[in-house]
């Protein structure tokens, strides 16, 4: 990516936005660490800007920022906002009390979300905004590959690490700026996308939304900020999808999925070594047959999306369907960690009961184990409490779960009071599984090296911190075997 003008060219009224030069722009990040805000940031700096951020300590994410040479500062020894900062941007996460937002207010300072910043660069470039409740990070770093694959060279941001693509964000000299559009706190109403795909709606985020019909008209306020002319795909197999979209924007719409009427179809659907293939169909003809490398029936829609958005921004077919083979995912989407002495050993970020369910049945396609072991930690008090129904029914295909406490993150204290882990695992019981409340980590680990027997998998799952699990087992594994 080239670049052109300045900051503040990227802020005056009237001006023609565009991020293609931010060198010497000095921006700090509260919240830093955070999966999209690391992307962000890392796009930053690739675009020259000198960034600065704080966390809670220090991550994977922050540590590798350091490196490409962000200053980070540790929030729990009481950073304060740097005194050169021209631009402030703060996680959705970040309250309004915090104090370098205070301090930022006190020298009149600008502060702009990470979404609206996101949407600042979108609107410089030719923006594909991907979202859903579940899915979004797969489907848009798949859609960032098949893109660089095919030569087009684009610039991305996703909420996730993905190796094949050199980490969670890249700058290209192409048009396209391919990105992660997050419902939460009606985020994604903060970008003008002139492509965006809605994967799926489905209740979550209900300590910012009442209820799914809000939900809802929260995405179908997104799809009606899609640019004239553009494209909107989403799901033919899911009822509220097209009918929240439907009149709701002025761009084009094409479905995927298994449907006889979706422009998108999947049919000759097999499992093959653990990863499923496909006859992919457009408009009723033969596009392509596809092996997927990834697993999960959930996948085969994630592809079609992918196709439908690559296509339109001019792929041809046989780079589409190279793409989709070849993409082998995103870090921490049943993520396999090792395999010790017959133990295979996985991490996923799944944290959603839809999510669980998809991948739990995902797991057992691909390594078809003896024994599942779900390791599974869940996010948010507000979130437990919310969906603990569709919780308590989502472990079935496992043999037995081990649940920690509750990734605290965002919730109030009521909240906090209002739900336990130890309330999960009741559920889960009468639900008829068979799961277990053991609150610290060093102990689920103890267990697992202790009673995992060859054949069986271990899988920790949730959007927190459970992925320590996963490393300290294979240690130990490695250790006493």
């Amino acid at each position: 990516m080239t670049c052109a003008v300045s900051l503040m060219d990227l802020f005056r009224e009237g001006a023609p936005t565009n991020v293609r030069d931010l060198r010497g722009a000095r921006v700090h990040l509260i919240g830093i660490g955070g999966s999209g805000m690391a992307g962000l940031a890392a796009m930053l700096i690739r675009c020259g800007a000198r960034v600065s951020g704080s966390d809670l300590g220090s991550s994977a994410a922050t540590q590798r920022l350091a490196h490409l040479g962000a200053r980070i500062l540790d929030q729990s020894t009481h950073a304060r906002l740097p005194e050169d900062a021209e631009l402030v941007i703060a996680s959705a996460a970040i309250k309004a009390e915090h104090p370098e937002l205070i301090e930022a207010a006190r020298r009149e300072t600008r502060v702009l979300k990470y979404a609206e910043m996101l949407g600042v660069m979108m609107d410089a470039l030719e923006g594909v905004a991907i979202s859903g409740t579940h899915g979004k990070s797969t489907t848009t770093a798949w859609l960032a590959f098949v893109l660089r694959s095919a030569g087009l060279d684009p610039s991305f941001v996703i909420g996730a690490e993905v190796e094949q693509l050199g980490g969670g964000s890249g700058v290209g000299d192409g048009p396209h700026f391919v990105v992660e559009a997050c419902e939460y706190d009606r985020s994604f109403l903060n970008l003008r996308p002139r492509r965006a795909a809605i994967l799926n709606i489905e209740e979550d985020h209900l300590d910012c939304y009442s209820s799914l019909t809000e939900i809802e008209s929260a995405f179908a306020a997104f799809v009606s900020q899609v640019r004239e002319g553009g494209l909107v795909v989403t799901s033919a197999d899911l009822a509220n999808c097209l009918r929240t979209i439907r009149d709701h924007t002025p761009a084009r719409i094409e479905s995927f999925g298994e449907s006889a009427d979706a422009d998108w179809r999947a049919s000759a659907i097999r499992v093959e070594n653990g990863a499923h293939s496909f006859d992919l169909h457009h408009r009723g003809t033969m596009f392509g047959r596809v092996a997927l490398g990834l697993s999960g029936r959930h996948n085969v829609h994630n592809a079609l999306a992918v196709a439908a958005l690559a296509h339109d921004c001019g792929v041809p077919k046989k780079e589409i369907i190279s793409g989709l083979q070849n993409f082998t995912g995103a870090r921490r989407r049943l993520e396999l960690k090792a395999r010790v002495h017959g133990v295979v050993v996985a991490d996923d970020y799944g944290h959603h009961p839809t999510e669980i369910r998809a991948t739990l049945a995902a797991a057992r396609e691909r390594y078809s184990p003896k024994r599942l072991w779900c390791v599974f930690q869940p996010h948010q008090h507000s979130r437990t409490r919310f969906l603990l129904n569709d919780f308590a029914h989502s472990f079935a295909q496992a043999d037995r779960v081990i649940v920690p406490e509750i990734y605290f993150v965002r919730d109030s204290e009521r909240d906090r009071a209002s739900v336990s882990a130890v309330d999960l695992v009741r559920e889960i019981g009468k639900a008829g599984g068979n799961a277990e409340f053991i609150p610290n980590f060093a102990d689920i680990v103890d267990k697992l090296a202790n009673e995992a027997r060859p054949g069986d998998l271990v899988l920790t799952m949730g959007a927190g911190n459970i992925w320590n699990v996963a490393d300290a087992l294979v240690e130990q594994l490695r250790a006493d075997r």
